[in-house]
């Protein structure tokens, strides 16, 4: 299927794994594929979601709260009740070490954990994606089609988190649909 993926598409799939390896997550899921959408705010997708109050830290946020994994804001707030600037330890290691010692995988040989794999809800988006596409009668899966199948896929985290942040789903799968539509005209 993924031959059938437009670049940033594809590119979202790629982040979407990222993320899921970030947050320490050993699946990749729904949200995983919504921060891999907000990964690349250039993109008309990212945009969209933009105009419903949705950007990748606030996406992160809320995936940390839910599954678990790094929330800066709150390790950092930890650390200072007993006395540690978190910032300024981040600051030290990176001056000694490189940007994002702190961010890389634990050393000590290789984890027989070659990455995130994909839950059943993921592979339903992905489905659903291409239905959307052929229903478009388009030949590329782009990142409307992923945002699409992740609405109408329906009862994964990203959903939770999309309604818990209080956007209309109807309303952002008509603007979506009509994004692919305006796409679907400038290819033609």
């Amino acid at each position: 299927m993924f031959e059938r993926f437009a670049t940033e598409a594809r590119r979202t799939v790629t982040l979407a794994g990222d993320e899921a390896q970030r947050l320490g997550h050993r699946h990749l899921g729904t949200e995983h594929l919504l921060l891999g959408l907000l990964a690349q705010p250039q993109d008309p997708t990212a945009r969209l979601l933009g105009r419903f109050g949705l950007d990748l830290n606030a996406g992160r946020l809320a995936v940390a709260r839910a599954l678990g994994g790094p929330d800066p804001e709150r390790d950092g707030a930890a650390l200072a009740t007993i006395g540690i600037d978190l910032a300024a330890v981040r600051e030290a290691v990176e001056s000694t070490f490189g940007p994002g010692a702190l961010d890389a995988p634990p050393a000590g040989g290789r984890s027989r954990w070659s990455g995130p794999r994909f839950t059943d809800r993921a592979k339903r988006v992905m489905a659903l994606s291409l239905r959307a596409a052929a229903d478009g009668r388009v030949r590329r899966i782009e990142t409307g089609h992923l945002l699409l199948g992740l609405i109408r896929e329906g009862g994964g985290m990203a959903v939770r988190l999309l309604r818990e942040r209080g956007v209309d789903l109807a309303d952002l799968e008509r603007e979506a649909e009509a994004m692919a539509a305006d796409g679907r005209a400038e290819a033609s």
